[in-house]
């Protein structure tokens, strides 16, 4: 595997990471305005990406279908909505400022059930970013090596916030500092597994890339619609989010519009 495909899956887990540190920094979580504000800025990421760098390569590698071209992506779509279906079902988890966890019923702890709910919905982005760098590796000239980077950094920008949301609640809960940060990226870890794992399963099957792009973009905008939004629009004063979101979006469509 080339230097930089490496490095290209290794960014989205250094802004877990680096997100996670921010517990070193500062003492306690953040409030709810904040929570809202990042949580709306990672969903405009995601969105966006879900477009620019999953959806619309998808479509234009089935051209060949004429108007038909949208199928494959239709497909795809339905597919990665279903599975993240299906995970939301069978993993316990629990979402941020809620009591109420999801899935069966398992005697985990609190802080446990918030990373597997984190860990969740890193899934399709470890997935939506090996598919890109298959893509790219297949030689299909409608990913670039460049809108394959902002994929990346897309994710990564908005896995920084996401690591913070997990390290700083944890320590504001009674965990020491390191546990915090340590958790918090472990969130994250399963991110480059899933994208080398996505990235060797698609060098066998490259006629299949527009379904499995598409299936990324569909994972994505499942766990935004069902989780992100609903999180950042709690509460009073929630336009906060909405404003991030804008702000999440167009960054992420500027980025892939611009390096790619």
């Amino acid at each position: 595997m080339r230097v930089e495909i490496i490095i290209g899956l290794l960014i989205p887990f250094a802004g877990t990471a680096l997100g996670a540190a921010c517990v070193f920094l500062v003492g306690k979580g953040p409030g709810m305005n904040v929570q809202r504000a990042l949580t709306g800025f990672a969903s405009g990421v995601m969105v966006a990406a879900s477009i620019w760098s999953l959806i619309i390569p998808a479509m234009e590698l089935s051209k060949d279908m004429g108007r038909l071209s949208f199928l494959p992506s239709f497909i795809g779509f339905w597919l990665g909505i279903l599975f993240l279906l299906l995970l939301d079902c069978v993993i316990p988890h629990l979402h941020m400022n809620s009591d109420k966890a999801e899935g069966p019923k398992a005697k985990l702890k609190k802080t446990t059930m918030m990373v597997l709910a984190v860990t969740l919905h890193n899934i399709p982005e470890g997935m939506a970013v090996g598919v890109v760098y298959a893509g790219l590796l297949s030689g299909n000239s409608s990913i670039t090596a460049g809108g394959a980077l902002a994929l990346a950094l897309g994710i990564a920008i908005q896995n920084f916030p996401e690591g913070a949301i997990i390290s700083m609640p944890l320590r504001a809960e009674g965990k020491s500092k390191g546990k915090a940060f340590f958790d918090g990226v472990m969130s994250g870890a399963v991110e480059p597994v899933g994208a080398a794992l996505t990235i060797l399963a698609a060098g066998f099957i490259i006629p299949a890339m527009p379904y499995l792009l598409s299936f990324a973009a569909g994972a994505m905008m499942y766990v935004v619609v069902e989780e992100m939004i609903p999180e950042m629009s709690q509460g009073e004063h929630s336009n906060i989010g909405v404003i991030m979101f804008a702000v999440g979006f167009t960054l992420m469509m500027a980025l892939d519009v611009a390096l790619g």
